[in-house]
This record gives C-alpha cells, structure tokens and sequence, in this order.
C-alpha cells in the first residue's frame, strides 16, 4: 500500500523532473540487505583478468555456502569485447550495424539442445555457442556479397578490451577489488561469517600469486563483542541484585530465595526464544538485563510480608499462604502496570518495529511468568 501511494507521488513530480533525468526506482529496504562481511582484493598483474577469476574463484564458491543471499564484486573491471565498424566497408558490402549487431547477439549464446535418457537418468543438452576469444568473433559471417561470404573481420575491427571505469578502489595504496557478502532473510550471520572465514586460505590457494584476499569488515566480531558484553552485564546485574537484596535483608536465605527467581525466569524466557523461532540476540539480552532487576520487587515484597507472619508466630506454611494473598493484589497491579508500560513496542511497525518488537514481548513474557512464580 505504502510502495504505491509513493509510486503515485512520483508519477505526479515527473514531469517536473530534468529531460536527462531516469525515472525514479522503488525498492523496500530491508536489514537482510546490509553487508555482513566486506573482503579486499589486491591484485597488481592479474587486474585484467580479476573479474573472471574473482567470479570464478571466490564469488561462485561463496555462494553456495548455505544461508550466503548474494556474492557481488566492486572495483574489478568486466571484460568487454569492442567492435569498431568501418562505415566505408558497410556501405561497400551493403550492410548496417543494425544487422551485425543482430547477427552477434544471435550467435552469442548457448541453445538448448533437449534431453536424453540414460538408463534410470535423464541429462539435459546444451549447445555452447557463447565466444570465449575475440577471435571466434572475427570470423562470424555477417553478410553475403556477390556470392562471397563476409566475416565481420572483413567490415569491423574487433577489440578484447574492459569496460568504462566509473570507480576505482584502492586497497594499501594499491589498486584493488572489493568482494560485497549478503546473506538470506533469517540466515545467522555468525555462522555465515564463519564459514565464509573457513573457506577464505582454500580459495586463496587457488588463485594467482598476485591476487591477496583480505577482510576489511566482519559484523560477526561486533555481534560476538555485543553479546559478550550483555553476558557480562547480565552477569553483573546479577550480582549487584544479590549484594543490593542482602544487605537490606541481611539474611543469606532469604536472599537466594529471591535470587531463585532470576534464573527461573530466564529458562521461561529462553523456552519463549526457542518456541517463537527467535535467537538469542543483542535485543533480547538487552530485555534480560532490563528485566532482572524487575524480577526481584514482587519476591522482595512477599518474602518480607510472609517473614513478618513467621515473626508473628506463625505457621511457615500458613505464613507463606497469608502472607502471599495479602499483597497478590498489589503485585498483580504492579506486574500489569509494567506489561503495560511495555507493551505498545510489540506494536511498533516499520524498522523501529523491527528493532524493538522482540524487546517488548521479550519483557511481557518475563514479567507475566514473575507474577505467576510469585
């Protein structure tokens, strides 16, 4: 709906735009397109040459390691074939460059050639008409003058060239590649960016002498560094809850009762992850250490009204009863309050959707099973 209300205000500001303008392009942006690993590639004699061996070398083997989306190469020039006519010779054999071109674009290509059966197995047929060489480009027929045949070298002088460059990259001062790694909608990026690592020294081997591969990005190292540091504050929060919960108690028990809790909700909400397909990520351990210090308050606040029953000289299990009903209201009230505060980031729709839905519900599921262990 939205891909179309902007079309529809493009089509309107069109004609305002310059004469030599393109036409605008729509596409939705999705966090699937950003790199997860950037390779360079320095190469001094084989830059000719390094789409192909790129291509061939790295690109294709890259892409089929399972979750890669998409293997592109900047900064190395293609190999184009130039075809210069001569007007004087067309005019003479009475052709066009309409007509040679046609007849290049007829004869470079591979033709299906159907199938046959062997046995239990069946393999496709395909007639390789694609030129490898300039050369077998020259001597294609384009025409027929008074009974002789004419080859395109007879009217055109052909070129093994590389295109236009628009761009150029440097990688240490010297001219280079780059190699731009995407993965697939849902694919783990770690264990992508791993395997891509993995198979870098093999295809290395394989290449020129010349021809070095290098990493300039991995965003595996900074999702590593991310978690581990969550891990660490999780960790700490942990600790801090445990020294913060005991001094005001002063009692050990009563503070692993309360502590009890955490690791509890953390199976619950690690149980969530698991059935809901998510992973364990930047924001559901940001939700984790959001919530810890949420956990204790209810568990505080019963534990110290049935502690005032046992004092009173009450029964433990009675007390543990009594002493939980009285405030159940409260905590309930308290509980629902927070889910509340939270629970409109499960709302959110766009990208900001994408970044913070998982935090909410991550919360709503940790507070609602810290009502029900209390």
């Amino acid at each position: 709906m939205l891909t179309n209300d902007v079309r529809d205000k493009l089509d309107m500001v069109e004609s305002l735009l310059p004469d030599d303008s393109e036409n605008p392009i729509i596409f939705k942006f999705s966090t699937d397109m950003i790199p997860i690993c950037l390779l360079s590639v320095e190469a001094k004699e084989s830059m000719a040459g390094l789409y192909k061996i790129l291509d061939d070398g790295v690109a294709n083997p890259l892409a089929r390691i399972d979750g890669v989306g998409t293997v592109s190469i900047s900064g190395a020039p293609k190999r184009e074939i130039h075809v210069y006519a001569d007007p004087n010779r067309l005019e003479a054999y009475n052709l066009t460059i309409e007509g040679i071109s046609s007849v290049i674009g007829a004869e470079n290509r591979n033709v299906p050639g159907g199938s046959f059966d062997i046995g239990s197995n069946t393999y496709a047929l395909r007639v390789q008409g694609e030129f490898e060489e300039s050369s077998q480009l020259e001597n294609i027929p384009v025409g027929n003058y008074q009974g002789k045949i004419i080859y395109l070298k007879d009217v055109a002088r052909v070129e093994d060239s590389l295109e236009e460059r628009t761009q150029q990259t440097y990688i240490n001062g010297e001219v280079g590649a780059i190699i731009i790694i995407q993965k697939q909608s849902g694919a783990n990026s770690v264990q992508i960016s791993e395997e891509v690592m993995k198979m870098l020294p093999k295809l290395q081997k394989n290449l020129p002498s010349d021809v070095k591969l290098g990493v300039i990005v991995d965003t595996s190292d900074n999702i590593r560094n991310t978690i581990a540091s969550l891990e660490e504050t999780v960790l700490y929060a942990l600790l801090f809850v445990m020294i913060v919960v005991f001094m005001f108690l002063g009692r050990w028990r009563a503070t692993m009762i309360i502590i009890i809790t955490i690791p509890v909700s953390l199976i619950a909400s690690f149980i969530y992850l698991y059935a809901t397909g998510n992973t364990l990520n930047i924001v559901s351990l940001s939700a984790l250490s959001i919530s810890i210090g949420m956990v204790v308050d209810d568990a505080i606040v019963v534990l110290e009204n049935v502690t005032t029953h046992i004092e009173r000289g009450a029964d433990p299990k009675q007390a543990a009863v009594h002493g939980t009903n009285e405030v159940a209201i409260s905590v309930i009230a308290s509980t629902l309050t927070l889910i509340a505060v939270f629970f409109p980031l499960t709302l959110v729709t766009g990208m900001t959707g994408v970044l913070f839905r998982q935090l909410g519900w991550m919360i709503r599921v940790w507070l609602r099973h810290r009502c029900a262990h209390q």
